[in-house]
């Protein structure tokens, strides 16, 4: 009698809400002190205020923009690039400061993790790259996000050291 092994496996996606808000409890005073019920919420909230219209796209560009910081920070050295849209939610997290550092302490083994944009976007593919190394890296990727601006990154300064 023969036997037969399954090789599929069952692979989890991460839930960039779930890692946001397993922050909170680094930066409790930006949810007590504000009203609201979680730092996801915080940040939608941030992001319809200063840039984005409409929750149900600020959610989606907040979760890619977790999603690209948390790839950025367990991958260092390798070259990735956001494009406008998404770069959207990644400054929403770095300009949340104290976040940001608990961001740091948590996915970047403590070290403060530099952005240093350059002056001139690259069409050279790497946004499409960098949304194939978030699926690899366990995330769901919004297609049309990445999509929209993929042939217009916004890259970073690889010699700014320890820099996405």
């Amino acid at each position: 009698m023969e036997v037969r092994m399954s090789t599929a496996v069952r692979l989890r996606t991460r839930d960039p809400r779930v890692i946001l808000n397993a922050l909170q409890d680094r930066v409790p005073h930006l949810v007590a002190d504000v009203g609201v019920e979680d730092l996801w919420e915080r940040e939608v909230r941030l992001l319809l205020r200063d840039s984005v219209a409409v929750r149900s796209l600020a959610e989606r560009i907040l979760g890619q923009g977790v999603a690209y910081l948390v790839t950025a920070m367990e991958h260092p050295g390798t070259d990735m690039g956001v494009g406008c849209t998404v770069d959207i939610g990644v400054h929403q997290l770095i300009l949340d400061t104290p976040l940001y550092f608990a961001f740091c302490e948590e996915y970047n083994d403590g070290r403060y993790k530099h952005h240093a944009p350059l002056i001139e976007r690259r069409r050279d593919g790497t946004v499409t790259r960098t949304a194939e190394l978030l699926r690899g890296n366990g995330f769901a990727v919004d297609e049309e996000l990445w999509s929209v601006d993929a042939s217009d990154c916004s890259p970073c300064d690889n010699k700014v050291p320890d820099s996405h």
